[in-house]
């Protein structure tokens, strides 16, 4: 992939996290998608690329755009596979919580995991701890083993998982360990890229979310040198045979970074909608000026960029919203 095409994807997120952000508090969250998805879909004909949707807004007859199997892109340049989440977090932005973002993840053709939307177990960590945890151990020998590899007290490890009544079991022996519980409600990604960035304090992500976003996480992950496993988890025996035809002979086998992200390349580029551990959300400063916080990384020379940029709002009326 050509280094330019990283600094071509911050201004997609760029251009969702503008138009959505809108949408922050007003309690309408597909109003709020709607906002990101064509913002997104529209900067995209400007960026250089052959890019295909792998991970998207869902199926051709579910989603008007960004939907599983389109080509974006101007036709030009690398062919890619494209992962998109144009507003991780709906239900944040309508509520006017944390941490909504922007995500994007872009790879060379045929080496994203084609995962399909359903639950996926998770487990992430940030570099110290690479190759050391497995989505079977017991979580009290992980948190042995961060606790170790990042020379912390257990007291002083902080897990962060989703708060939902499937993981009240898994919380509860997270405190019995002794370590640190931190519970998020909505948006995956942000929570699982935070192990591997120190100053968000997080040492360890575990839990059971969309599949989706395991694999967008995966590519920040390998940029940043972290780690992750994964499973899906198909609670029926329709999304079991989904799992048998993108390949997985064995629906439940283990996943490992390399299996989600195939390769020594990715592209992730996030711009925060609303604030968050990871990012500051979109900020009005006045005179028709809003200001973005975003990061972006690759994988192939391991770069890490946070961006700050102004925008003028006055020349940007296709992301605006109506008065």
């Amino acid at each position: 992939m050509d280094r330019e095409l990283a600094l071509e994807i911050v201004r997609v997120t760029e251009a969702a996290a503008l138009a959505c952000s809108q949408w922050l508090g007003r309690g309408l969250k597909n109003e709020a998608d709607d906002a990101a998805t064509t913002a997104m879909r529209k900067m995209f004909d400007s960026v250089n690329c052959k890019g295909t949707v792998v991970i998207g807004e869902g199926e051709l007859d579910e989603a008007p755009m960004l939907y599983i199997g389109e080509e974006v892109g101007s036709g030009l340049g690398p062919e890619v596979d494209i992962a998109v989440d144009p507003l991780e977090g709906t239900n944040i932005v309508a509520k006017g919580h944390p941490n909504a973002m922007a995500v994007i993840a872009v790879a060379d053709k045929g080496t994203l995991l084609h995962a399909p939307d359903m639950y996926m177990e998770k487990i992430a960590v940030g570099p110290k701890a690479a190759g050391l945890v497995r989505i079977d151990d017991p979580i009290e020998k992980t948190i042995d083993i961060v606790a170790k590899m990042t020379d912390k007290r257990v007291r002083d490890v902080t897990v962060i998982i989703q708060e939902r009544e499937r993981h009240a079991e898994l919380i509860e022996r997270v405190r019995n360990k002794g370590a640190r519980v931190k519970l998020f409600g909505d948006g995956d990604v942000g929570a699982s890229i935070a192990t591997a960035l120190p100053h968000t304090g997080i040492d360890l992500f575990v839990g059971t979310g969309g599949a989706p976003e395991g694999v967008i996480s995966a590519a920040a992950l390998k940029a940043l040198g972290g780690d992750m496993q994964a499973r899906l988890v198909p609670m029926n025996d329709e999304e079991y045979a989904r799992c048998q035809k993108m390949g997985l002979e064995d629906p439940h086998q283990i996943l490992t970074i390399d299996d989600l992200v195939r390769g020594d390349d990715a592209i992730f580029a996030a711009t925060g909608v609303s604030s968050g551990e990871l990012l500051e959300g979109v900020r009005f400063l006045g005179g028709d000026i809003a200001e973005t916080d975003s990061i972006v990384m690759r994988a192939k020379t391991g770069t890490v960029r946070f961006i700050k940029a102004h925008h003028r709002l006055d020349n940007k009326p296709h992301i605006m919203m109506n008065e």
